[in-house]
């Protein structure tokens, strides 16, 4: 190791470290900049962030009561997990299902798995 660069190591358990590598590789760098890209070029950052924006000055609080039928895919890594029972007080849950793998970016992360949950859940909607 560079003796200048020394001082600054900081000592983590290589298994963290495996841990956030797994995370940094979960979507090809490519694809994430196209992701990020497509909301900078179009000037649609802003109104992308707006949902966590306006989400933090009710979080915690209950969501209003609806009757819309909810499915939740429930990804192992991601940010926060929903929690069951709380969702099942104000949200008509037709479909919960627990990944052994994904993340926060799922739909990039893992394609398959979130285009089969879609196509479960809206079969018995389909005329």
């Amino acid at each position: 190791m560079n003796e200048q660069i020394r001082p600054f190591r900081i000592d983590v358990p290589q298994t963290r470290l495996d841990d956030l590598n797994r995370r940094l590789d979960a979507v090809r760098r490519d694809a994430m900049l196209t992701n990020v890209m497509t909301y900078w070029l179009n000037g649609t950052a802003g109104s992308s962030a707006r949902y966590y924006y306006e989400g933090a000055a009710t979080w915690g609080k209950p969501e209003p009561a609806t009757a819309v039928p909810v499915a939740v895919a429930v990804m192992p890594r991601d940010i926060g997990a929903p929690i069951r029972r709380l969702a099942e007080q104000n949200h008509h849950i037709v479909r919960w299902t627990e990944f052994d793998r994904g993340g926060h970016f799922a739909a990039m992360e893992e394609p398959d798995l979130i285009i089969d949950d879609l196509r479960a859940t809206l079969r018995d909607y389909r005329e």
